[in-house]
C-alpha cells in the first residue's frame, strides 16, 4: 500500500509500515528524526500533489487541541482562534480524497466540535508501560485490537497521583507527541 504518515517527524509510525513492505512516507513541517522517506512541508499541499494514497494516519497538532490546554483560550488573547484554526485542519486532514483515514489526538476539542472518537486507545494495550489516553477517528479501517496488556495500578510514565512525570524541558513536547512503538507496530500490522 501507500501510506501517508500526516504530521510525523519521528519516522515511527512511517519505518512501522516500511518494515511491512509498504511504500510509507511520513510528512511534517519539521524535517525527520530518523532518515527515510520524508517531505519536510505542508501535508495538505502534498496530498495534492501525490495523489493515489491509500491509507493516512494523521497525527495533527494537539497544542490548540488538547483538553489539558484548552483552560489557556479563556486567558491568552488569541489562543480561541488557533483552536478553531487547528479545527479546520483537522476538518482538511479527514476529508483528504484517500480511501482510508486515521486521526490521532488526544482528548480535546475534536471530540465536542466535530465528533466522538471511535476508539481510545491506551499504550499499555500494546506492551509498553506506559498510560495516555489517545483518540482515534477511523474512515474505511477497523478499531485497532490490543496486541499485550499490561494491567498496572501505576506505569512507569506516571507520578504517584497519575500525572505525566516527564519534567518541563525544551524537548517535552516533542517526547510527549512520539507515538509508541508497540502502538505503531500494531497499526501496521493491522491496517496495514
Amino acid at each position: 500500500m501507500k501510506v501517508l504518515v500526516a504530521c510525523e517527524y519521528s519516522g515511527t509510525v512511517r519505518d512501522a509500515f516500511k518494515a511491512k513492505g509498504h511504500d510509507a512516507w511520513s510528512c511534517d513541517l519539521l524535517p525527520t528524526d530518523k532518515p527515510g522517506q520524508h517531505y519536510q512541508g505542508d501535508v495538505i499541499e502534498f496530498i495534492k500533489n501525490n495523489p493515489g494514497w491509500d491509507l493516512m494516519i494523521a497525527h495533527p497538532p494537539c497544542t490548540y487541541l488538547a483538553s489539558s490546554g484548552l483552560h489557556w483560550n479563556k486567558r491568552i488573547p488569541g489562543r480561541d482562534q488557533l483552536t478553531l484554526e487547528s479545527l479546520e485542519f483537522v476538518t482538511l486532514l479527514f476529508n483528504a480524497p484517500i480511501p482510508k483515514i486515521v486521526l490521532e489526538n488526544p482528548i480535546g476539542r475534536i471530540n465536542t466540535a466535530i465528533r466522538k472518537p471511535d476508539q481510545i486507545i491506551q499504550p499499555w494495550m500494546f506492551g509498553e508501560d506506559a498510560s495516555k489516553s489517545t483518540c482515534l477517528w477511523l474512515k474505511g479501517v477497523p478499531k485497532l485490537e490490543a496486541t499485550d496488556i499490561i494491567k498496572k495500578d501505576r506505569y512507569a510514565n506516571q507520578t504517584p497521583s497519575g500525572q505525566n512525570n516527564l519534567g518541563p524541558s525544551k524537548d517535552r513536547w516533542k517526547i510527549r507527541s512520539t507515538t509508541y512503538q508497540g502502538i505503531a507496530d500494531a497499526m501496521a500490522a493491522q491496517w496495514g
